[in-house]
């Protein structure tokens, strides 16, 4: 076996591992599925990864460090002892590792600490595995990967990113959507971050908005101080204990050795925060289509209470910000279109509009976030202080002629590069009306009660000069589109039979 002093892991000997894990997780009877299997590894291999790239790592950087988890409780103290299996290996992980690790506390209140990361984490972690001698079979593969050079990190990042690929397509079916990579990293980068900035996601989800600010940002460090300062100031919040395990082991294995992620109800922590708390940038995608209950809505004030999820996450990010703050968000159709004097929804972005400049609406294709939704969606990119004077709208074309995306055929990086090049840059010079691109004033956007839906201009004007036979063509590929859909869902149902 390769190891940081022998060599690298290769990736396809790494993937051998994950296979040869999720295998021996398949035989417990106390997993079933990945909704089981996928959380059981991801918490093995943080400890596995804390291990080695904080415990290990920390005296040689600092020799008064202090280890954050204490004898027998380190992972290279009890998981390194082939002898300690069966029964008392369950015993102890059960009735003292996790109990130990979900009790770390600091004292100090040290938001660097990570033992605060720890608590939190295993507060909710349940060792799900009946088997102590399957137990220690998977604390032997994962013993295995190691996480001491940039190679092996590098590595075990890609592998990781397969696995909470699945792990999103699992949690899907329960109504959770995860965004694309090609879209965080387009929002990301057409942020134009800078270091000293404080970059929020309010609904972290894994973590793949910070983690790409993370990237993006390596590339101007230039010190260790600067590295600490912009870890420090990526922060995010999440809700639920599985995404918030799944992003602090991804941002572990992306070299953010103390996530600053908190567990809580996202509107609830922002609507109780104070002018300290607010933050340069925002990249999110927050949940829609669901309800809040009613103590949540209550928090905001009145004729801003709704229980639309939405809603109430893009209000609550107007508060959040700086002056000068700027946000990317995801945000789907039905909320561009509620209008009236009556729609909370049309009420919030007239507020969006007053305090802040919405500069640019890119629209994404149907399919864009397949599987789990053909809800068409948005991104809207604004920048708080001055009054939106014309909103700008872009929309992305699928490549070769195709109306949507699929599950089987995503969208992929290269497809934003004709909206990157027309964006004009960080202060969004010399754009132009196009087949893909137009402008509507304020004043136009207020008279329709706040109407953001509105389609491409030139798409009428194109179709209108269109052959019948190539309508016909387009709307027989459409139903083959559907129909594939259909096939995919049924499959995916009979699946769970």
């Amino acid at each position: 076996m390769a190891s940081a002093k022998t060599g690298t892991t290769s990736r396809a000997r790494l993937a051998s591992i994950i296979k040869s894990a999720r295998d021996t997780m398949r035989k417990d009877a106390g997993l079933n599925g990945d909704l089981d299997r996928l959380p059981q590894l991801s918490w093995l291999l943080f400890l596995k990864a804390f291990d080695q790239r904080v415990e290990q790592v920390g005296p040689m950087l600092n020799p008064d460090y202090r280890p954050a988890i204490e004898k027998p409780y380190r992972w290279s103290d009890w998981a390194a002892d082939r002898d300690f299996s069966g029964a008392e290996l369950k015993t102890f992980v059960d009735g003292k590792l996790i109990p130990y690790l979900a009790g770390l506390k600091d004292s100090a209140g040290n938001a660097d600490d990570p033992r605060n990361v720890l608590s939190t984490i295993f507060q909710d972690v349940i060792n799900r595995m009946q088997s102590g001698t399957l137990l220690r079979d998977l604390v032997n593969l994962v013993d295995q990967i190691h996480f001491d050079s940039s190679d092996d990190i590098h590595t075990m990042s890609f592998v990781y990113e397969s696995i909470l690929k699945e792990m999103r397509d699992a949690a899907g079916d329960s109504g959770e959507f995860y965004t694309p990579r090609p879209v965080n990293r387009f929002m990301v980068q057409q942020s134009f971050l800078k270091l000293g900035e404080s970059i929020l996601d309010p609904a972290c989800g894994t973590g793949g908005f910070l983690v790409q600010a993370y990237e993006e940002l390596r590339l101007l460090i230039e010190t260790d101080t600067q590295r600490r300062q912009v870890q420090a100031n990526l922060r995010g919040i999440e809700k639920k204990p599985l995404p918030y395990l799944l992003a602090s082991m991804n941002m572990l294995l992306h070299s953010i050795d103390a996530p600053r992620l908190i567990r809580d109800n996202a509107l609830l922590r922002m609507r109780d925060a104070t002018a300290a708390d607010r933050v340069d940038v925002v990249l999110t995608n927050p949940p829609f289509g669901g309800e809040e209950e009613r103590s949540v809505v209550q928090k905001f004030p009145k004729g801003y209470q709704t229980q639309e999820t939405s809603w109430l996450f893009l209000h609550a990010i107007l508060d959040q910000l700086k002056r000068d703050g700027r946000c990317a968000i995801v945000l789907p159709n039905g909320s561009l279109f509620a209008t009236g004097e009556n729609s909370i929804g049309a009420r919030i972005k007239k507020k969006l509009m007053k305090e802040c400049n919405l500069h640019t609406i890119v629209r994404l294709p149907q399919g864009t976030f397949a599987p789990y939704t053909q809800i068409p969606s948005n991104l809207l990119f604004f920048e708080k202080g001055q009054p939106t004077e014309q909103v700008w709208f872009y929309e992305i074309s699928p490549p070769g002629g195709r109306r949507s995306y699929t599950k089987t055929k995503p969208m992929r990086v290269e497809e934003f590069k004709p909206c990157i090049q027309w964006w004009g840059g960080e202060k969004r010079e010399n754009r132009e009306e196009g087949p893909n691109a137009w402008k509507v004033p304020a004043s136009d956007i207020e008279q329709s009660g706040y109407n953001l839906d509105i389609a491409n201009p030139h798409t009428g004007d194109e179709l209108a000069h269109r052959p019948p036979k190539d309508l016909l063509n387009d709307l027989v590929k459409t139903e083959q589109e559907i129909l594939s859909l259909l096939e995919d869902l049924r499959g995916r149902l009979e699946g769970k039979l």
